[in-house]
């Protein structure tokens, strides 16, 4: 950030009176402009005990599969912005479940959350952001082409518990680069 979105005038990065983070400061008009993590919402989708995954067509890791999710838009509640991204990434119509993971990426100012989330029918199809999507079967899910840690992550623990029958939220960190360190 260089100017100041309330007066135009250029922005300072340093610590305001009465905080203890850096922060930019308008110079002029003082306004501190608070920069928060952003959410990505979105779902774990199934069929008939089958996962539906997305080819990324955009970047980053263009071409990587991953569940269907992307940034919550203002106005929206989570579970909405997780219904939204499916439809508009994969077409597919669910019902969201629960709440199944929510895993911290602090190193990127993020928080991703994935619901459980059952289609409607087997109507899918690639939307804008996919250059295809697939239902995949558990045993056949590409792991070495999956896009995050976060989705990779969240994957796991789901077929672990989709075996099972039974699921719990699982939350956690994920606090470095992907590509200083694998997951």
């Amino acid at each position: 950030m260089k100017y100041c979105s309330t007066c135009g005038h250029p922005v300072e990065h340093r610590i305001p009176a009465g905080d203890n983070r850096h922060r930019f400061v308008c110079s002029s008009c003082e306004t501190i402009h608070y920069q928060n993590p952003r959410i990505v919402a979105g779902t774990v989708p199934v069929w008939d005990g089958r996962i539906l995954l997305c080819k990324r067509a955009i970047e980053p890791r263009y071409g990587y599969w991953t569940l269907p999710a992307g940034y919550m838009e203002n106005t929206e509640t989570t579970d909405e912005a997780a219904r939204r991204e499916t439809w508009e990434e994969a077409l597919a119509d669910v019902t969201i479940e629960e709440l199944y993971s929510i895993i911290h990426v602090p190193h990127i100012d993020q928080v991703h959350m994935f619901y459980r989330a059952s289609m409607k029918d087997a109507i899918y199809g690639a939307g804008e952001e996919s250059l295809e999507t697939e239902l995949f079967e558990p045993d056949n899910i590409p792991w070495s082409e999956i896009s995050f840690p976060t989705v990779k992550r969240t994957l796991e623990h789901f077929i672990e518990e989709q075996r099972n029958g039974r699921f719990t939220l699982h939350v956690s960190d994920i606090r470095h680069r992907m590509d200083q360190k694998k997951d």
